[in-house]
This record gives structure tokens, C-alpha cells and sequence, in this order.
């Protein structure tokens, strides 16, 4: 019998979705041949990120009946896994009982992420109990530092402890990163050491990953938290709740008791706008909007004109993309504002809908603040009014009907934007300015953490460290941060003990801290993606998700799916929705036809493995 060796390095949700795929196309291999699939990691098999040992105030930002890990039907979803294990909520926490005590978990529940972890391992231990005999597990709780290409068709990974894995094929699925430090950083954390005797509560944290580096902000310590979005939200709940401190009461009602153990949180970013929270969702757990003007057709046709009139398909965002977009958030800003099913033909973008849409998407636009107190008054009643429109629903408020339409045409904007899609130019102002603008309106955190942020504030626990424009200044006289704002009034000044960089890092291949990506680099396997003398980021591969080495040439039995092409490709870390298509199922689907079409093109020409035997059980290597 003929055994392959597969490695699959990294074993989060993508790798687990790779995997996934290999028992299902394991029919299609040629007769006599088997597989030896490697998962290398040093987790739990399929968490990943979304450690079960985080703590349980750590919440998913979706729905959790929208998530799967079985996007064809063949699998519960998140929801349904936990309320078939017996868990029921008891106000926040939700635990394993078993019983009819506490509450069912309904469809609307946002789960902790460490029950995510439990259910990506569940789904991880079915997909192994469900394996043909010709297909075995080798699981390497180890990390891989290096990888070297032995000849055309063959691959030696080196791991952490020095073992050396050979395989024929390889999967690159290794998921988030984190970066060197910058200028910044290192700036910080020396102004940090060297002031630390005269201010021993001083400190800076480039990442609040994982969320035990919060330790060291000290009780009754004022720290600064640079940034609003789901990062931030993690960051508060740890120094709060994960103090010790409760939430009582619901909406505008919630209340919190403070446990004593808390820092002072001073908040703040370049626009100091939160994150909208999320609408209740009417839609059902597989509905969606369906686009009328922002399709993909509608994209391909763009870019056909593009070609057409100056001889380059490559498409400016701002000028023919965004009109697009915006006439199909105004189609259902509008739609929910009259409760009826507006005729597509009917409808175009009036300046009144455009006014509308320019207000949600940039709410400081033509707004002046004297002073932080005008400031943090807009601040909170955008908050109030943001959450009013939550309650009604994403099918009832017309401002969450319009801010979904990003998040339902996902698939419009990856035919706009992958593999260099836009020119160089409107890329880079896509990345910097559109990206960050759709992710504060349309993928923000559960309504009841904005709930939080509000009762936070109202015990003085949180408050405002600034307004739009805030920097930080490392005040060496008085040896801590300061965050500085300047208003017409004159300047606001917070001073803090501790920094905390709320924000998850980008993947930049060249600015990596994994010795791994490093290697791959200095051999030449891989090469950043660039689109022109633009470098969004990611690794680049061909459309087959085959790395592209150094030489510009595509890297034969090796395939890189998820976050690790983010740059290429775009919004690749969302898990699949419950019965519906999904690029992140798709990605995986891809790569495993694409190694056994490989395989069977090559099957007469692979060695016998003549240590496999007839008795091929799964193993795990420590």
C-alpha cells in the first residue's frame, strides 16, 4: 500500500477545515494509496485562537447559531453542539448541567469563546472518529520553525524540539500572528523600564493577547486603552469582570459593582468613535440581504469597462465601487424606513439617502468639539442612539438594515478587492480608510458589551483619556503616559500609569515574530504579496491558494488558506454561517481537490511506504 505524507501545520478552525476535507474527497484517491496526515501544533486540535483555558467573559461577536463548522448541513451549528451537551445559561456564564435548571440557549446568544474552543475540538475528535482506514492521524504537539524544500515534489519540516517531518504535501494554515515590535514600541517599552523606578505602576502592552498580560496593570492604576473595536472590548471585560467585578440589570439599565480591584480605564484612538453594536437579527439564522446592485456580476462588469476604456481591469474603490455599495445600503436603508419591498428598478440613491449614509459612515463629519466635555457628550449619545437602533433590529431600523448590507455583500467586495483587483493606489486608501470605517459600523461587539461600556462609565470606572486626533506623549518629569487632545479651548491632558495597544496585529510576512514565516522567507518559499508598490500584507499565492516563491513561480503540493493570505485575499478569518456558501469551506474544498487530483495524476510514481502495515491507527506525537 502506497502511504502519502500530508502536513497540515497549524490545526485551528483552518486547519481543522482542511482536514475536514480529506476523509471527504479520500474516495477519489487511487486504489492502494493511503494517507499519513501530520497536524502540527502545540494546542488543543482545532481551537486555535479560541483557547478553552481563556477566561469565559470573553465572548464570540456572532451569533452563535450562525456559526458552524459544518457549512453543508453535515453538523450541528455552535448553538445547537451546546444545548445537545447539556449547557443552559445562567445570566452571563453558561454551563454544562445537563438539567432543566437555568436557561435554554437561545439563537440570539452570543457564547463565551472558550465554549467555541470546545466545540472546534468536538468537531476536530468527529472528524478523526469518522476517517477511512487509508487515512491516518500523526498529531505533533510541537511548533514548526522551518521548512525546507528537499526536491520537486518533497518537503522536511523542522519543529521546535528538532524532530523533522518529511511530507509530500503541505498545508499552511498557521492563523494569527503577532509583530515585531515597531519603533513605537520599543520607544515605549524603554521609556517604560527606564521610568519604572520612579513610577513602579508604569508599564506598556503591545497586545492584550493573551488576556493574562493584564496582570500586570495594577489595582487602582490609571490606564490608557488605545482603541474602540472588539479588541478593546476584551481588554475592559478583563479588567473589569476579570477582577471581580458584576454586571446587574439589562439595557440602559445595567449597572456595575465594582469590585475594588480595578484600574482606572482612560479610552481613546485617532477618531475615538466605538464600535456600532450589533442589530438584533431578524433575518433568521441563515438569512441575509440579498444585493440587487452590488452583485458580483455587477463588480465583473465594472471591470470589464474598466478594460475596455483604459486598457487596465484593475478598479478604483472610491470612484466605481463605492457607488455601488452605497446604492445598495441606501436600497435598504430605504426599504426598512417604508416596511415594504421597494422594486430594485424603482430605486436610486437620492442626495437625502446619500446624506444619510455619509452621516452613519463618518458621524464626525462637519462636527466641531470646543472642549472634552462637548466631546464625550456626542460620545455617549451616540452610543445611546446607536443602541436604540440595535433594539429594533436588522430588519426594522433602517440604520442596521443599511450597516448589514456590508456584511452580507462580503462576497461582492472579494471580487472587487483579491488578487489585486484595485489599483495599488485605491487599495492602500481601501485598507487605511474603508476597512476600518465597515468594521466599526458593521461587525462591532453585542449589544449588551455597549450596555457595559455605558454603565462603566456611569461608575466612573471608564471614561474618555481624549477626542478625535489623540497621541500619546511619554512624559519623563512626571514618568508616565500622557494622552493629549487639542481642542479650540486648548489642550486635553490625561495622564496614565499604563498603555495598552488594543488592536489585533496584521499579518506582514517581513515584520513577523514566528521563526517559521522567517525561514520560509530567507529559503524563498514564499515572497509578501504586493499589488504594484503596494504591500496590504499576506503572503501571495496563486488563485489555486499555492504559495508563490520567491522567483514568482508557484510552490507545487503546498497550499496557504486563512489569515496567513489575508493581503490576496480579503476577510478570511469569519467562520462559515450555518447553510450557507462560504469562502472559508470553499479555501479548504480547493486545496484538498487540488492535492488529490495531484495525487492521482502522480499515484504510479509514489514510493511504497513499507512501514505502514495493514494496522494504521491514529497516533499523537508529544
Amino acid at each position: 500500500m502506497t502511504a502519502l505524507q500530508v502536513a497540515v501545520v497549524g490545526v485551528g478552525p483552518r486547519g481543522l477545515s482542511v482536514l475536514q476535507r480529506i476523509p471527504e474527497l479520500a474516495a477519489e484517491l487511487p486504489p492502494g494509496c493511503s494517507l499519513d496526515v501530520h497536524l502540527i501544533d502545540p494546542g488543543d486540535s482545532g481551537q486555535g485562537v479560541h483557547s478553552t483555558q481563556q477566561p469565559g467573559h470573553l465572548l464570540t461577536n456572532t451569533v452563535a447559531s450562525q456559526v458552524t463548522m459544518f457549512a453543508e448541513g453535515q453538523g450541528p451549528s455552535f448553538t445547537e453542539w451546546a444545548a445537545s451537551s447539556g449547557y443552559r445559561q445562567y445570566g452571563d456564564a453558561f454551563h454544562p448541567t445537563g438539567d432543566e435548571s437555568g436557561e435554554p440557549v437561545g439563537e440570539h446568544a452570543y457564547l463565551p469563546r472558550q465554549l467555541l474552543g470546545a466545540y472546534l475540538s468536538w468537531a476536530f475528535d468527529q472528524t478523526v472518529n469518522g476517517l477511512p482506514p487509508h487515512v491516518r492521524i500523526v498529531h505533533h504537539r510541537d511548533r514548526a520553525v522551518d521548512i525546507e524544500q528537499r526536491d520537486a515534489r518533497r518537503f522536511a519540516i523542522r519543529l521546535e524540539k528538532g524532530f523533522v517531518v518529511l511530507s509530500d504535501y503541505l498545508f499552511l494554515t498557521t492563523g494569527h500572528c503577532e509583530r515585531t515590535p515597531t519603533e513605537e514600541d520599543r520607544a515605549y517599552e524603554e521609556f517604560a523600564r527606564g521610568s519604572a523606578n520612579r513610577n513602579p505602576r508604569l508599564g506598556y502592552c503591545s497586545t492584550p493577547y493573551p488576556v493574562n498580560r493584564l496582570q500586570q496593570v495594577a489595582p487602582g492604576s490609571t490606564v490608557a486603552v488605545q482603541g474602540f473595536g472588539l479588541t478593546a472590548h476584551d481588554v475592559i471585560s478583563e479588567l473589569t469582570v476579570g477582577r471581580g467585578g458584576t454586571f446587574h440589570g439589562s439595557g440602559l439599565d445595567t449597572e456595575y459593582r465594582a469590585s475594588g480591584r480595578e484600574p482606572r480605564i482612560r479610552l481613546f484612538s485617532r477618531q475615538c468613535l466605538p464600535f456600532s453594536a450589533r442589530g438584533v437579527n431578524q433575518k433568521g439564522i441563515t438569512g441575509a440581504h440579498q444585493p440587487q446592485f452590488f452583485t458580483k456580476d455587477s463588480v465583473r462588469q465594472l471591470r470589464q469597462a474598466a478594460l475596455h476604456r483604459r486598457g487596465d481591469p484593475r478598479l478604483d474603490f472610491a470612484e466605481e465601487v463605492l457607488p455601488l455599495l452605497l446604492r445598495e445600503m441606501g436600497y435598504a436603508y430605504r426599504s426598512a424606513e417604508e416596511q415594504r419591498a421597494i422594486p430594485p428598478e424603482d430605486y436610486e440613491l437620492t442626495t437625502g439617502d446619500r446624506r444619510v449614509l455619509e452621516e452613519i459612515l463618518n458621524p464626525l463629519h462637519g462636527k466641531q468639539f470646543s472642549n472634552q466635555e462637548a466631546f464625550a457628550k456626542f460620545f455617549v449619545d451616540y452610543i445611546v442612539s446607536d443602541l436604540e437602533h440595535a433594539e429594533l433590529g436588522n430588519a426594522t431600523s433602517p440604520v442596521k438594515a443599511a450597516t448589514d448590507v456590508i456584511r452580507d455583500t462580503r462576497a461582492s467586495l472579494r471580487e472587487a478587492v483579491e488578487f489585486s483587483g484595485l489599483t495599488p493606489e485605491s487599495h492602500e486608501v481601501f485598507n487605511s480608510t474603508y476597512v476600518p470605517v465597515m468594521n466599526r459600523v458593521s461587525f462591532g461587539p453585542p449589544r449588551h458589551r455597549n450596555h457595559q461600556l455605558l454603565a462603566l462609565m456611569r461608575a466612573g470606572i471608564v471614561s474618555l483619556a481624549g477626542g478625535p486626533g489623540s497621541r500619546v506623549v511619554p512624559d519623563s518629569e512626571a514618568a508616565r503616559f500622557t494622552v493629549r487632545t487639542d481642542y479650540p479651548d486648548g489642550p486635553e491632558l490625561h495622564h496614565v500609569d499604563a498603555l495598552v495597544v488594543a488592536r489585533l496585529d496584521a499579518f506582514h510576512p517581513e515584520s513577523d515574530r514566528s521563526p517559521l514565516i522567517a525561514n520560509l522567507l530567507e529559503r524563498g518559499l514564499v515572497r509578501p504579496y504586493s499589488n504594484g508598490t503596494f504591500k496590504p500584507g499576506g503572503i501571495d499565492i496563486d488563485e489555486r491558494g499555492r504559495p508563490v516563491t520567491a522567483v514568482g513561480e508557484p510552490l507545487n503540493s503546498a497550499w496557504a488558506v486563512g489569515y496567513l493570505v489575508e493581503g490576496p485575499r480579503f476577510y478570511t478569518h469569519a467562520l462559515p454561517r450555518q447553510a450557507m456558501a462560504s469562502q472559508f469551506t470553499l479555501d479548504a474544498d480547493m486545496a484538498v481537490r487540488d492535492m488529490v487530483a495531484d495525487i492521482n495524476d502522480r499515484h504510479n510514481t509514489t514510493s511504497e511506504d513499507e512501514d505502514a502495515g495493514s494496522d494504521r491507527k491514529s497516533v499523537s506525537v508529544p
